[in-house]
């Protein structure tokens, strides 16, 4: 057979090879003839002029998950921390992705990086630790507005860790600490308060009933009694309803007592000066009488003896 057969075959089989492409469901491919772009394919099988006619260009559909690396920021009120965030976003227009950007991964790392940066430095500590939503929705807007004009669409931006100096640390936990205490303090308060509260409800009620003072009088002292102790204290004055009538009486006698005055010996003060004289025939029968008396007790001595 003639050889240029062969060379014409082989050279036909080789340009075929080169020239057939497999896409995947997710992949698009951008199509450049002669240096000039030609519509998107794919997915599937898709066929290239042979022999550098017809280059492409693979560009994935998929959800990408950028990783921001750590960035040092000031923040508004000068507390210097580390942000990192995750950035999702997708390849919208695969055209545009390769036409108007050299190398769209890399510069939408970039624009994700210094936009961090930016947002974060105009806020506060209290607020990109408090209110993430918020500025991970403020990032989304930016990064998303500026990827537009390359055909990406950005999903989300998660701040993933703010990274805080040991100082302001140790700040923060001072003043988490000072708020328990104060919560704790405001509680105890309270607690207070309430049992106040009951206490007075409760001795008002026991006023009306006094039998009912009685009857918790004895549930204590039960209680201590079965805890074995020797001693048992009770408090006095102890309001025990009939019994309360009988030391009222013992306070009422030993009060009449204290008031009631000394008796006075008329005899000593007959001789002092200024008191009154008692009469002689009354002084005379005191003294009779307080003779007989010595002579009685004297015989019943004798008789005794």
């Amino acid at each position: 057979m003639d050889p240029l057969f062969f060379i014409l075959a082989g050279a036909g089989a080789l340009a075929l090879a080169t020239s057939l492409r497999i896409l995947k469901e997710y992949e698009r491919a951008v199509v450049f003839r002669l240096g000039r772009a030609r519509p998107t394919r794919g997915p599937g099988l898709i066929f290239l002029v042979p022999f550098g006619v017809e280059r492409m260009e693979r560009v994935s559909l998929r959800i990408i998950a950028m990783d921001i690396p750590p960035q040092d920021v000031i923040t508004r009120d000068n507390v210097s921390v580390k942000v990192n965030a995750v950035l999702y976003f997708r390849v919208a227009n695969p055209r545009r992705a390769i036409l108007e950007i050299e190398d769209f991964l890399f510069a939408t790392s970039q624009l994700a990086q210094t936009t961090l940066r930016s947002v974060i430095g105009q806020a506060e500590l209290d607020e990109v630790l408090a209110e993430r939503e918020k500025f991970n929705q403020i990032l989304r807007d930016i990064i998303d507005q500026g990827t537009d004009a390359w055909g990406i669409d950005v999903t989300g931006v998660e701040v993933k860790d703010v990274d805080l100096p040991n100082e302001m640390k140790r700040a923060i936990a001072r003043q988490a600490e000072a708020e328990r205490e104060r919560r704790a303090k405001v509680i105890n308060a309270q607690g207070e308060l309430q049992a106040a509260s009951n206490l007075r409800d409760a001795a008002r009620q026991l006023s009306e009933y006094p039998a009912s003072l009685q009857l918790r009088f004895l549930q204590t002292a039960t209680e201590i009694a079965a805890e074995n102790n020797s001693t048992t204290l009770f408090p006095l004055p102890v309001e025990l309803g009939p019994m309360a009538g009988l030391f009222k009486g013992f306070a009422t006698a030993a009060d009449e007592a204290a008031a009631a005055p000394a008796p006075v010996d008329e005899r000593a003060l007959e001789g002092s000066e200024g008191a009154p004289q008692l009469p002689r025939a009354e002084a005379a029968e005191d003294v009779s009488e307080g003779a007989g008396e010595a002579e009685a007790v004297t015989r019943e001595r004798d008789a005794a003896g």
